[in-house]
């Protein structure tokens, strides 16, 4: 099951608390949480290739540990990377690699 999060209304709450309600509450609540249809470890690699193809690095960033706690190992990171930079952008997989080992580190999964 995919984790609560609360990073809308940490981060947005009193700026904009009915944007961090729809953040918290229907993406991360309702439909990251629709797993019988699609896992959270799918929607993380469906999401690390939407937020790439965009080049949203701080976001990127937060989904790539997300997608480590929803089960993606380190090899996958790196090779849902390595496709996309043949798609996306050979300068936006430079600038992902770092974030995946930081991320994994030294970690084999």
């Amino acid at each position: 099951m995919a984790e609560k999060q609360t990073a809308g209304r940490d981060r947005l709450g009193d700026l904009a608390p009915q944007f961090a309600a729809l953040n918290d509450d229907v993406l991360f609540g309702e439909v990251w949480a629709r797993e019988e249809q699609l896992s959270a470890r799918d929607r993380s690699m469906i999401t690390i290739a939407a937020l790439f193809s965009a080049g949203l690095y701080p976001q990127l960033k937060s989904h790539l540990a997300l997608g480590k706690a929803h089960g993606i190992t380190k090899e996958e990171a790196v090779e849902i990377v390595t496709q996309l930079a043949f798609y996306c952008g050979w300068p936006k997989a430079w600038s992902t690699f770092p974030m995946i080992d930081e991320i994994w580190g030294d970690d084999e999964a």
